[in-house]
This record gives structure tokens, sequence and C-alpha cells, in this order.
């Protein structure tokens, strides 16, 4: 199944749905950084829930999904859009043990006290940041709490991450579904709470028997009724923007001291991506490239 989201709208009571399948990217995500279980689950929970908060975008702006925790896994950030362009790390990739299913599953990666922070750009040069406490140590949940009372909008989240098992052999990040409900301001809050009832009741057992039909058919299955609406529906993937330019870019607004020590300490510059761990060096020649620019651009 292709990692995509699938906007719909129901269009009698006025209901807004979205899903996300995200097993491909989850497993690049983890393949990248070497993660451990807990962290691969988290950070794929993680990039399933910035897919779906990046299609709330007005336009083809950024939105930041971040969770700090005192745990081991210390945290983890998601920078997405409205595209389905994903990218995403957590502080760290090696926490491996989880708790009982249950109310305290994630607590051992996770702690005790954390918050959760979005921050949504608003276009022109504005962004709007926002945060809450976590206080069920579940992702979905304190989304859910997040958007209660940053938003004032009640609104479901559903993510769920199912091993698959084939030759003998299990996949963790087998199948990584998310999915979000709203109303609309118009909308009708009595089916809204039917219907977040019956999905938090219905969801996993449906994404296991009828995740492989693809994520349209998969979205009906969940909500199959007449007057749902496909809106739109795009491919989503885990992709980094970052490149040898925008080092260079960076290691020029250090300034002139700060590169000649650069150069004459190490002889280059190296620099890691965080989000695809991507190493670049930026050698001895590019630098003394750099300081003549530096000099061109103060004559």
């Amino acid at each position: 199944m292709a990692d995509e989201l699938v906007s719909g709208l129901l269009k009698e009571t006025d209901l807004r749905v979205v899903l996300v399948t995200a097993s491909e990217l989850s497993r690049r995500a983890r393949e990248l950084h070497r993660s451990a279980s807990a962290s691969a689950s988290l950070m794929a929970q993680a990039l399933t829930a910035g897919a779906l908060l990046a299609s709330l975008q007005k336009s083809d702006s950024r939105v930041n999904l971040q969770l700090e925790c005192d745990g081991p896994l210390r945290g983890l950030f998601v920078d997405g859009d409205k595209s389905g362009v994903l990218r995403g790390y957590a502080k760290n990739p090696l926490v491996a043990h989880v708790g009982n299913e249950g109310e305290y599953h994630w607590r051992p990666a996770l702690g005790n006290k954390g918050f959760l922070s979005v921050l949504r750009d608003l276009g022109g040069g504005e962004y709007y940041r926002s945060a809450v406490e976590l206080v069920s140590f579940d992702l979905a949940q304190d989304l859910e709490r997040y958007f209660s009372i940053s938003d004032q909008l009640p609104t479901r989240v559903y993510l769920t991450v199912l091993p698959a098992r084939s030759d003998g052999t299990t996949e963790p990040l087998g199948t990584v579904v998310g999915m979000l409900l709203q109303p609309l301001p118009d909308g009708d809050q009595t089916a809204f709470r039917a219907l977040g009832d019956k999905l938090a009741r219905e969801f996993e057992s449906t994404v296991r028997a009828q995740a492989g039909q693809g994520p349209v058919a998969l979205l009906k299955a969940l909500v199959p009724q007449d007057d749902l609406e496909v809106m739109s529906r795009y491919p989503v993937s885990f992709t980094c923007s970052c490149s040898k330019e925008r080092v260079k870019r960076a290691l020029l607004s250090l300034g002139r001291e700060e590169l000649e020590d650069i150069l004459a300490t190490d002889g280059q510059a190296d620099a890691d991506c965080h989000f695809c761990t991507t190493h670049y060096v930026v050698n001895g020649d590019e630098i003394r490239a750099l300081l003549a620019e530096l000099a061109q651009a103060s004559n």
C-alpha cells in the first residue's frame, strides 16, 4: 500500500475526515536513524500526526510538531507541508523498552513530564506556536487535548502501528495509519461524537482487515456512509531538503573570523543533517572560496 493522504467530507453532517498511510516513510525514517523499536514506533506515530496536521494548513506552508519529555527518548521533532513532504528525528533513536499495553505503555520511553507543541507557518513571515503539557503520554490523545485547548476545536485523532508477518519474520512497522476527524464550523456535533466513538472502537481492527485495499478503500471502510466525498489525495514521503549549498550558506553566516578559525584549526568544516543523517564536508578550498565571497561583498 503506497503512502498517501486522503481528505474527505461528510456532506450531510459537515464533518472533515483525513486519513494517512505512512508505512514506507516510517520505515525509511527508521533506516536512516538506525532506530530501536520504541523510538521507531513513536517516530512513525509522530510523522503520521505531522502529515495530518500539515493537511490542515490553508496554503503550501510548513508545520512543525515537537514533543519534549524527561524520559530516555528526550523528544521528537517533525517538519512537514501540505504537499506531503515530511521529515523528522528523535533526540534518542536508541530507545527499545516500552511498558505493558495500556495507560503506561509509552512511559518507559517518554517519562513522567513533557509537552507537545505545534508551530504553524501563517505565511508572510508570521508564525503561531502553541503547546500543551503531556497528560496521557499517548500521542493521539495528547493531540486531541492540544486541539481542544489551543484551537478550541473538538477533534478525534487515531494512530496505529501494526506489525506484519511474512516468511517467518516480523516487520514491527508493517502498517502505519493515522486518521483525524473534525467538525466544520457548522458541523453536526452529535454526529461527530457518535462517529468519533465508533472509530475509537473499530479503528485498529478495520485497519488490520482493510489496509491492504488502499487508502481510499480503507477510508470508506472506516466511514461507510453514502455522503462521504473524497476531496483530495496526494502521496506522502520522507524527504529532506538539506544540501551542501545550504551548509555553505550557514557557514557564510558565521562571518570571516569564525571561518578563518575553522580553516586554521580543522582545515575543513563538517556538518550532519538531523533529519536524514547525511554527512557534509566543506573542504579547505571551498572555505577559502567562501572567504573570498565575504571579502568581495564587503568591498
